[in-house]
């Protein structure tokens, strides 16, 4: 802790959130309707975080729009789906904590700021049928299109990706015929959705608490950065921060919320806390892991959970806008027909139309050899899946960029340019041919996830939509890297029911919470369910704002919110 305090504070307040996007907005949203003062501090330049650069998913089981549609569902039902799936690394207080709160959250930011939200028809969680408490749809929500010039003059700081199509819903691509059928998309609705500025999806999300900040009249500081937090020995009581490169101390005196989503863009912390070797990221790179520069001195207790990053590949050109490579995940294209992912010895390894399952297959490690015999591997595909599908930022049928993939006429040519194993390659593409034509992978149950399908597969392909020959030269191969999680990563901040940070000793550290992805996520275990992330920092971040208010919600312990 800071022994000597500053001699003057330039900015008082109750509580200040450190990062901008879900987590730390609706904590500060929380707080300033429950009667204290905020402030929100984001180190870039454009607010919305990582939030921004996601789908928008929100999962939240029992969730009232369900129950409009007549979906049956309970937060009970959704309780029991995660901590089936947690592998027992979960935290079963934690997860129910999340479970009863999240519908909460939802009803409070729909009642308090506008938030509206929608139910995604038809898109099942990720182990359904598989797991008796998962559902075919209702839980996923997304946001109905936000026009954006009501930001006014945030309009333009507030943060758009280079991933997705912000101004498509997922009922707009699933229309037109999914991921996959990007030709079959309706470009004059994106068109007049762009023109207009109306965001879908992540951006469409992260605007809406923006826009919700800022009626409050909540400070948003960009290019502020947070560089480390003040206590007086007893608890946190405020924070130096940096700003047109100068100290500017800001007291607070509830507390602080740190917000900051994951650590994936700083390299040290992605090889020894993710075990990633020559790591790279689809975020921007504020994604550094400042919550544990911050919260460390404090004696802030870390926790990790099992969770695979991903995979990436990266198009020679596409860059951010820093001009640094412009990663993108490969999740979309691994499952699609006439594709398979292969290690060196040519060897498919994995069901590549679930990550969950490709992802974890690559960190295996041969204790014989100490090497990842599933690492480095390659995304293999033919001139079907070139002429009919995209490819990162490709559209079916348009040229590859030189560099981005191995091309050959023959398998036996691609092996040989790619460095794997030929003969293993040829057997495994005559073998996964066979699969194909029979719309089955005994080897590997490819094809058998409804998720994996509607978001890696064809929809329009007979028998199967993600089994498909690859028979038809030329043969294309891409090597994927690992990759950060989207701000999404393994380890984080330790914290109890109210978001509060707990130290080694096991009691909370007073005045200072923690949201969204930079907590760890024992309410979640070894289980990742796409939209989870988004409806954490929701929900974090309102219940962290009720705590610092003095009105901690005890909905877990049958009192009331």
């Amino acid at each position: 802790m800071i022994k000597n305090l500053p001699e003057k504070w330039d900015l008082e307040v109750d509580l200040v959130s450190v990062g901008s996007g879900a987590g730390g907005l609706a904590a500060a949203i929380t707080a300033q309707d429950h009667g204290l003062s905020a402030v929100v501090l984001e180190r870039s330049a454009e607010v919305g975080g990582v939030t921004a650069y996601s789908m928008g998913e929100v999962w939240i089981p029992g969730n009232h729009l369900a129950a409009a549609l007549k979906i049956e569902d309970s937060p009970d039902s959704g309780f029991r789906y995660v901590q089936s799936l947690s592998m027992g690394y979960g935290d079963e207080r934690a997860m129910r904590n999340q479970a009863i709160h999240g519908p909460v959250a939802l009803k409070y930011f729909e009642a308090r700021i506008g938030l509206k939200m929608q139910v995604i028809r038809d898109f099942p969680d990720y182990y359904y049928p598989h797991n008796n408490d998962s559902v075919a749809e209702g839980r996923y929500l997304e946001v109905a299109p936000f026009q954006a010039d009501t930001l006014g003059e945030w309009q333009d700081k507030t943060r758009l990706t280079p991933h997705l199509p912000a101004g498509f819903t997922h009922e707009d691509i699933f229309h037109g015929g999914g991921l996959a059928n990007i030709l079959g998309w309706d470009y004059g609705l994106l068109a007049e959705r762009i023109t207009k500025d109306m965001r879908c999806l992540g951006p469409g999300l992260a605007a809406y608490f923006v826009k919700g900040a800022l009626e409050r009249g909540i400070p948003l500081y960009i290019d502020t950065s947070a560089e480390e937090l003040i206590g007086d020995g007893e608890r946190i009581i405020g924070v130096r921060a940096t700003r047109d490169g100068k100290d500017i101390f800001i007291k607070a005196n509830r507390g602080v919320v740190l917000a900051v989503s994951g650590y994936e863009r700083n390299p040290e912390l992605a090889k020894n806390l993710s075990n990633l070797l020559e790591p790279v990221s689809m975020v921007f790179g504020t994604v550094d892991g400042a919550h544990f520069r911050l919260a460390g001195p404090f004696g802030a207790k870390l926790a990790r959970m099992p969770d695979p990053p991903n995979l990436g590949i990266h198009m020679p050109g596409e860059e951010h806008d820093n001009g640094t490579p412009l990663w993108r995940g490969s999740l979309p294209f691994l499952g699609l027909p006439h594709t398979i992912v292969v290690n060196r010895a040519g060897k498919r390894f994995s069901n590549e139309a679930f990550y969950r399952s490709v992802y974890f297959a690559v960190d295996i490690v041969d204790g014989a050899t100490q090497t990842h015999p599933n690492f480095p591997c390659w995304m293999v595909f033919d001139h079907q899946a070139r002429t009919k599908y995209p490819c990162g930022g490709a559209m079916p049928g348009q040229d590859l960029p030189d560099g981005f993939a191995a091309i050959a006429d023959t398998i036996a040519e691609l092996a040989a340019k790619m460095g794997v194993d030929a003969e293993g390659l040829q057997k495994t593409v005559e073998v996964f041919n066979t699969y194909a034509e029979a719309g089955e992978d005994p080897a590997f149950k490819r094809g058998t996830f409804p998720w994996g399908a509607v978001m890696t597969g064809d929809l329009k392909h007979k028998p199967n939509p993600n089994l498909g020959t690859l028979r038809q030269g030329p043969y294309y191969a891409v090597e994927l890297k690992r990759m950060g999680g989207g701000g999404i990563t393994g380890t984080g901040l330790l914290a109890d029911i109210h978001c509060r940070v707990i130290g080694w000793n096991d009691r909370p550290i007073d005045g200072l919470y923690v949201a969204g992805n930079s907590m760890a996520r024992s309410d979640t275990g070894a289980l990742m369910q796409s939209g989870i992330s988004n409806a954490r920092g929701m929900t974090h971040g309102y219940l962290a704002g009720r705590h610092a208010a003095g009105r901690p919600s005890d909905l877990l312990d049958g009192g009331e919110a």
